[in-house]
């Protein structure tokens, strides 16, 4: 069987696992879902009820990043697996953190200002720690730590983006501007019919 990929278009997380499928090659069925009106195989696929979620011959995968090691396993014809330890390591921060810092900033009003703050005190720092990190790219190039975490940024620095622009941190606002203008994140982000069940 084709594998089946239920994603979401705007998701961060269905962005980055459509990334990882769309440079592997690999072919799956795309399923685009609305999140406020889940489909009944979706719910009955995944067992979180989030988006990304893959259905292949071998079983469910539900998790994002689980997703792109699984296309990258199968071709990796641009090294992303190829990284060093400390790639993951950023990717758990940008998880972690990053995302809660994330979700405050964007969610502003469902805050007090002082949490609004400290959030956007605690992604400041995430961002001067990656300025401090990186060149190019996080490493000495692409890989699976970029495409990973651009998603994230791309939502963060979209919140506020002269906010964004006003920062001391160059590289990382090349390195994002480089994937907003990328043929790559025009490819994935093409809108999808909702997909409906027969």
């Amino acid at each position: 069987m084709t594998p089946i990929l239920y994603s979401f278009r705007r998701c961060p997380y269905a962005m980055r696992a459509r990334l990882a499928i769309a440079v592997a090659g690999v072919v799956v069925e795309p399923r685009e879902i609305l999140l406020r009106d889940k489909p009944a195989a979706f719910l009955a696929a995944s067992p979180s009820g989030t988006v990304p979620c893959l259905v292949t011959q071998a079983g469910v995968i539900d998790e994002s990043l689980e997703i792109m090691v699984w296309a990258l396993r199968q071709n990796d014809p641009e090294g992303w697996l190829d990284m060093p330890q400390a790639g993951y390591d950023w990717v758990v921060r940008g998880d972690g953190p990053f995302k809660h810092a994330l979700d405050r900033v964007k969610y502003a009003n469902r805050h007090p200002a002082p949490v609004v703050a400290q959030a956007q005190s605690e992604a400041t720092r995430f961002f001067e720690d990656l300025e401090a990190q990186m060149g190019l790219w996080i490493f000495d190039r692409a890989n699976l730590a970029d495409y990973a975490l651009l998603p994230f940024v791309r939502q963060f620095a979209l919140v506020d983006k002269p906010w964004f622009d006003a920062q001391p941190i160059p590289r990382v606002q090349a390195w994002l501007a480089r994937f907003l203008a990328s043929d790559r994140l025009a490819l994935v982000m093409e809108k999808q019919a909702v997909w409906a069940e027969p």
